[in-house]
């Protein structure tokens, strides 16, 4: 499978900087309640010196939605909404032991991370506009299609894993118990991305070394290298 973003994508968002890992071996008892309490607490510390709208991260994100003509406070990017969730209710949700660590790292950096169960993904997996003609399954079973022109994470089966980019994943492609193989994807846009991503992608990456001892394969990617090939 290879994972990477339509030139369309890097020619409108130059500041586009991706993060892709790949890991196997997960399974759905890992302990990582240190390393989300840990990333958790620095969300809480970002928190602490203003809202989540106000950080240079989500700012980036709501200029990227308003540009595809959506409204930035009604479709939030995913380390928006799960901020916003910290803020009012003190904690994040507790899915999955993967998912709770991508989400709270997500939330320490405040950008979005996308994690999808590789097995239910067809084929290669683009980010790109939609035509429309997608298919998206919400994580309540119906099928939906997509927006001409919404950014989708979209397979070689035409199914959409992700609507509106980093706004809501499906349910498709969720973690879920029986996952194995999972594929996470960070992407910044803010003016300090080509340093915080990379970051991001070895924090992440050094946590999930720790839970599930297994060796992520990773990789920042560039318009000049647009390919990661899992």
């Amino acid at each position: 499978m290879d994972f990477r973003h339509h030139d369309d994508l890097w020619h409108d968002f130059p500041a586009l900087v991706p993060a892709v890992l790949l890991i196997d071996g997960v399974t759905p008892d890992a302990d990582v309640s240190a390393a989300v309490a840990e990333h958790t607490a620095a969300a809480r510390a970002r928190l602490a010196a203003g809202s989540e709208a106000e950080l240079p991260q989500i700012q980036a994100w709501r200029r990227a939605f308003a540009a595809q003509g959506l409204k930035p406070t009604q479709y939030r990017c995913a380390s928006e909404s799960l901020l916003r969730r910290l803020r009012r209710e003190g904690e994040l949700p507790r899915l999955h032991p993967l998912v709770d660590l991508c989400n709270a790292v997500s939330a320490a950096f405040a950008i979005p991370v996308a994690a999808l169960d590789v097995t239910r993904i067809g084929g290669d997996l683009e980010v790109r506009y939609a035509d429309g003609s997608e298919k998206y399954e919400t994580f309540g079973g119906e099928l939906e299609h997509p927006d001409p022109g919404e950014v989708v994470f979209a397979d070689a089966a035409n199914f959409a894993h992700a609507r509106r980019w980093t706004n809501r994943q499906s349910g498709r492609s969720a973690i879920r118990p029986a996952t194995t193989t999972a594929l996470i994807v960070a992407e910044g846009l803010h003016e300090t991305a080509a340093s915080d991503v990379p970051l991001l992608l070895d924090t992440l990456a050094g946590a999930l070394r720790a839970a599930w001892r297994a060796e992520p394969a990773t990789a920042v990617l560039t318009r000049g290298a647009p390919v990661f090939r899992a």
